[in-house]
């Protein structure tokens, strides 16, 4: 990837004039973070100090924001994840039998959590802009995890299209937000990894869902009116995200300026490298003029456009593969168990593509990689003609799926974190991709028919069909994207000190670079 040789990592005042001993460099972070993920957590900035006086060593730092910011975060995007897909458990647990479902009903409720979902994207994003992260992200997840216990009690299908609804209103604001939030913590070169291990928790949700299912669907007849477990899998699974959520408001921090685990020798040390090469030192108010430089950007709509094509596959793949693999010929509970080894491998390939991705600088080539993979699943399931008596052809299947799904998600979602400059541009710009993906979610909660298993044509169709799309649209953002930082190269220089400029216009600066 074309981009400039970071500045090493500044001592603080009264430091050597040095770079402090023991600090990393940024693509060496996948590979440290996976080796001293065991050491406990610094107790105090003490334990970060160098031999050198004053000096702070940036790798120990690194981990120590990861071990603070990523777990508080991963989890609730887990609880979010799985509060949304875990429709797809009930349903094998008789969900639409109960609320007298006919036809593709089932199919309009999971539309109705996109439309929520997209209405509300950018407002939420704006509104985090205005308030703070530990407010905003822990009361929406509050506010999720009661709609979603809601789900659990409701008695017909007008109910369930009502909760549905606004379950998407109240979890739109989660993932565009972190993102953003992560842009205030972390170097351009260090969100991507971030964003995909947070993203990870995606593929995780997946295989506790299955287990919890599994556990759940067992509590029949409890009371003695419910004939079916679905309704504790809404349940239980709800008080748990509001549990968490209220824990929340302790352990969500909001920014290094205010962060309480960090001493002033550590917020000063993040403001340097933060300043190094990117803008959220910057103190930026909100303005409307900033929503519309987002707004009038096409590399905005064609990170939106990245995302989309894989919002598809990703959301058909996360609802449908209970049913998918019970159309196999399997029980439901055979079926709940099934659907946790695919995701696990989704898990595993989500992070080994990002460290390899974090250490090579690319982006676009394993979204692209990635795509591919996954390509070669659909063309598994779609070319099994009797799924049923040969269910081992079409399991496989769902493992290339997964295992390319969601690696090449991770990394479309990382565009605007890495490429946008300006933090009110960058708010919008994260809220855009996830509107603008998720209408392709709307139209894949369509494609799985009722009547349609067990080879579901259209559905996979569909989805290897947006796969080859995403290869298409990565491949134009990388030449588009490329050809701009040459034509920039020759007016002038990458500007190095970001965060020090006072006329500094965001990423329409020419002394701005992309990362590809």
């Amino acid at each position: 990837m074309a981009a400039a040789a970071e500045p090493p990592a500044k001592p603080l005042a009264g430091a050597a004039d040095s770079t402090p001993p023991g600090g990393k460099d940024d693509s060496s972070l996948g590979a440290d973070v996976a080796e001293k993920q065991g050491e406990p957590d610094p107790a105090s900035a003490s334990e970060l100090e160098d031999t050198v006086p004053g000096a702070i060593n940036e790798g120990s730092l690194l981990r120590k924001l990861d071990r603070r910011l990523l777990p508080a975060v991963g989890i609730l995007y887990l609880l979010s994840f799985l509060d949304r897909s875990n429709v797809g458990n009930a349903k094998l647990e008789n969900l639409t039998v109960d609320l007298k479902m006919t036809g593709n009903e089932y199919l309009t409720g999971l539309t109705l959590y996109f439309i929520g979902y997209v209405i509300f994207e950018v407002p939420c994003n704006i509104i985090l802009k205005r308030t703070t992260p530990r407010f905003w992200l822990p009361t929406l997840t509050i506010l999720w995890g009661v709609v979603a216990t809601l789900l659990g009690v409701v008695e017909n299908k007008a109910g369930f299209f009502a909760a549905r609804f606004f379950l998407g209103v109240t979890e739109s604001g989660l993932f565009p937000g972190v993102v953003y939030y992560f842009s205030m913590w972390y170097k351009r070169r260090e969100r991507q990894f971030r964003v995909s291990l947070f993203f990870s928790a995606a593929a995780l949700a997946g295989s506790f869902g299955g287990i919890l299912a599994f556990g759940i669907g067992h509590m029949r007849h409890v009371p003695e009116s419910w004939a079916n477990g679905w309704h504790w899998i809404f349940i239980l699974e709800g008080l748990a995200t509001i549990l968490v959520a209220i824990a929340a408001y302790w352990f969500v921090y909001n920014y290094p300026d205010t962060a309480e685990f960090l001493s002033e020798k550590e917020r000063s040390y993040i403001r340097d490298r933060l300043a190094a090469d990117s803008d959220a030192t910057h103190d930026e108010s909100f303005t409307w003029d900033n929503v519309l430089r987002a707004l009038k950007d096409p590399k905005c709509w064609l990170y939106g456009l990245s995302f989309h094509t894989m919002s598809l596959p990703l959301y058909t793949y996360s609802l449908f593969l209970p049913t998918i693999i019970a159309a196999l010929g399997y029980t439901a509970a055979n079926a709940q168990l099934l659907t946790i080894p695919p995701y696990a491998f989704a898990f595993v390939t989500t992070i080994t593509v990002a460290t390899v991705s974090e250490r090579l600088h690319q982006r676009a080539i394993f979204i692209i990689g990635s795509a591919l993979f996954a390509a070669i699943g659909y063309i598994i399931l779609l070319s099994n003609t009797d799924p049923t008596h040969r269910p081992g052809v079409s399991y496989l299947g769902t493992f290339f799926a997964a295992g390319g799904i969601y690696p090449a998600t991770a990394l479309s979602l990382s565009w605007p974190a890495i490429n946008v400059s300006g933090q009110t541009k960058r708010a919008v710009a994260n809220a855009m991709q996830i509107s603008i993906g998720n209408l392709g979610a709307v139209l894949g909660t369509q494609l799985y028919r009722a009547f349609d298993g067990p080879r579901y044509i259209v559905g996979h169709s569909f989805a290897l069909g947006y796969l080859l799309s995403n290869v298409a649209v990565s491949t134009l953002l990388y030449f588009l994207l490329k050809r701009e930082n040459k034509r920039r190269d020759t007016i002038t220089a990458e500007v190095q000190e970001v965060g020090d400029l006072v006329d500094w216009d965001g990423d329409d600066d020419p002394r701005w670079r992309f990362q590809y």
